[in-house]
């Protein structure tokens, strides 16, 4: 592993390095990556340059690269953003790059991990998202991570021609830890 920050079981959480920028912009530009972000213009590399050093700068957002533990592989990137440090609150956002990865678990570990830096090295007690309705994908695994839908914003996101909804969900920190517990239980 390449400077690992949080390891789970087949992926690692990594700060986001300069020489990442290029891949980033490669998957954020594929139009079947970008279609479940809020991304609408061709970002250019030091656009990407831009996000990685805020990424890595504190303040209101923290950003890491998503990395394969058996290669060192980089499959995206994740994080949180506006940090509202008064409230204990934060946006969670991920993106893998790669299409043919998708779909195998790795989406879901990584967002379990951010979430537990979350809690347990940043202290926060609410980490929330935005996912539009037609990423049933991304439904299943904000679900599986423990986060719960709090409610539905109608016709957010223009995409494919039409409007769609997004759901807000969010996971709490009691809830997280309750889900922790009854995780180790079910594998004791």
């Amino acid at each position: 592993m390449v400077n690992p920050y949080q390891v789970g079981e087949r992926v690692y959480l990594r700060p986001l390095e300069t020489a990442d920028a290029a891949y980033l912009q490669r998957w954020i530009n594929d139009p079947e990556v970008a279609r479940y972000l809020s991304v609408y213009r061709p970002m250019k590399l030091e656009d990407e340059l831009q996000f990685i050093e805020r990424a890595n700068a504190g303040g209101e957002s923290l950003g890491f690269g998503v990395a394969l533990k058996e290669n060192d592989r980089l499959l995206g990137s994740a994080g949180l953003q506006r940090i509202d440090w008064k409230n204990r609150s934060a946006g969670f956002g991920i993106s893998l790059g790669l299409p043919d990865e998708w779909g195998k678990g790795y989406g879901t570990e990584a967002t379990r991990l951010v979430v537990q830096v979350a809690f347990e090295r940043l202290n926060l007690h609410r980490v929330w998202l935005v996912v539009y309705a037609f990423n049933e994908r991304g439904l299943r695994c904000y679900s599986r991570a423990g986060f719960k839908t709090e409610g539905v914003m109608r016709d957010y996101h223009f995409a494919d021609g039409r409007y769609w909804d997004a759901h807000l969900m969010a996971v709490l920190r009691p809830e997280w830890e309750a889900g922790k517990t009854a995780q180790s239980g079910k594998e004791g």
